[in-house]
């Protein structure tokens, strides 16, 4: 696993939802970039609710990792699209229990997605 150093500077407000405010990587050898993952099974289908959505693009993650040997301890970068403010609560409860302990730069903005049947979008970086 890539050595990672966790930056967070006492000179800056403390990070709010389980995340780093910077990460270094001083070893690693390879990186794996996940493209955004929309909460599609793989039968094409998208669950009901933000939650079973926000749980099946976390899956697809997760899926992306495991195809290259790599888990949720090896991201190093979340990016999170949202299609509404109302949602940052339930991302981030789902998110801290997908993550556990581990906390690797985060953000989160409130988008529109390309097709609206989807109301979040994932990308990921991870590093070994």
């Amino acid at each position: 696993m890539a050595h990672v150093v966790n930056h967070n500077p006492a000179t800056v407000h403390p990070p709010a939802g389980g995340y780093s405010m910077g990460l270094e990587l001083t070893q690693h050898r390879r990186l794996l970039f996940i493209s955004g993952q929309v909460p599609e099974k793989t039968d094409g289908t998208v669950p009901e609710g933000f939650e079973a959505q926000c749980e099946q693009a976390w899956r697809n993650v997760i899926a992306g990792l495991a195809a290259a040997g790599l888990g949720v301890g090896h991201l190093v970068k979340v990016t999170t699209f949202l299609t509404d403010r109302t949602q940052v609560v339930t991302n981030r409860t789902i998110r801290r229990a997908v993550l556990g302990d581990h906390q690797p730069a985060l953000t989160v903005v409130v988008v529109e997605t390309v097709d609206s049947k989807w109301l979040l979008e994932i990308e990921a970086i991870a590093a070994e």
